[in-house]
């Protein structure tokens, strides 16, 4: 069986895991997640029971360590500004600080967004007949909606990016209240859509399917942290809806809340992601 006679695994357009047999005999297991965090895939050679684990070149190892350390620190350091920011708005009178607070977490967000697509652009891929990964020359950009790790990556740095125009209209003083819904609430609804599609594109890849619990997978709680984190994201947002009929928010102190622990999760997932690494 050729590389392209494999048995694939994944969710719709999308291969999550691909099973097939080298030229040189036995089976190797490709899996898009470990590839691109760990560099690598597993081989069992013919006779053994134990699969090995076979690792990408040297510089793809050196690229994905370094990107991981980049994305993990700047989502931790990012989700604890945003928790700083949020419990300044609860229990602080500085509401210009607090903004400021949140801009300073967004750029981190942004960092950490660009570097997790890097990662999956520049993921080392499966040999065509042959049981190890190759490494691609660097790119900074790379256009393969057909690829899971891909889409979801992209779609959580859209998601900062829109996050970005929320919270840089923050900053601008004497706007309407349908102002206020419009450049402020708006942006944060989409960027929290974006990300729970992120997450939930992200748990299909880990689950190689249908989403479930692996809780003996740090992958898993990695997605499933900041899966956690973007609901409680959204639960903000829709809380800070500003009513025109009275200038008030739906819920300040759910939207406060909800803000700080959903960034304690990023914060988390940050932390645990800096263990998941070549």
């Amino acid at each position: 069986m050729s590389h392209t006679e494999g048995r694939a695994e994944g969710a719709g357009p999308f291969t999550t895991r691909l099973a097939w047999r080298p030229a040189d005999g036995g089976t190797a297991v490709w899996e898009s997640r470990t590839a691109r965090k760990r560099g690598r895939l597993t081989v069992r050679a013919e006779g053994e029971l134990t699969p090995r684990p076979r690792r990408a070149d040297s510089v793809s190892i050196g690229r994905l360590r370094r990107l991981n350390a980049v994305a993990a620190l700047a989502f931790t350091v990012g989700g604890a500004l945003f928790a700083l920011g949020a419990g300044v708005a609860q229990f602080g009178s500085g509401a210009a600080t607090g903004v400021w607070i949140y801009f300073a977490g967004g750029l981190f967000f942004n960092t950490g967004g660009y570097a997790s697509l890097l990662q999956a652009v520049n993921a080392p891929r499966p040999v065509t007949g042959a049981g190890s990964l190759t490494g691609r020359p660097w790119a900074w950009w790379s256009y393969e909606p057909s690829r899971i790790d891909w889409l979801s990556t992209f779609v959580l740095f859209v998601g900062t990016l829109v996050f970005g125009i929320n919270l840089l209209s923050s900053l601008l003083q004497g706007l309407s209240l349908q102002q206020v819904n419009r450049l402020i609430w708006t942006p944060d609804m989409i960027g929290c859509i974006l990300f729970l599609i992120s997450g939930h594109l992200a748990l299909v890849e880990v689950c190689h399917g249908r989403p479930g619990v692996r809780a003996r997978e740090l992958s898993w709680w990695i997605v499933a942290v900041n899966q956690l984190g973007s609901v409680l994201f959204l639960v903000s947002a829709l809380a800070a809806f500003t009513r025109p009929a009275t200038g008030s928010l739906v819920n300040e102190d759910i939207a406060n809340w909800g803000t700080l622990t959903g960034a304690l999760c990023f914060s988390a997932g940050g932390i645990l992601q800096l263990f998941e690494r070549p």
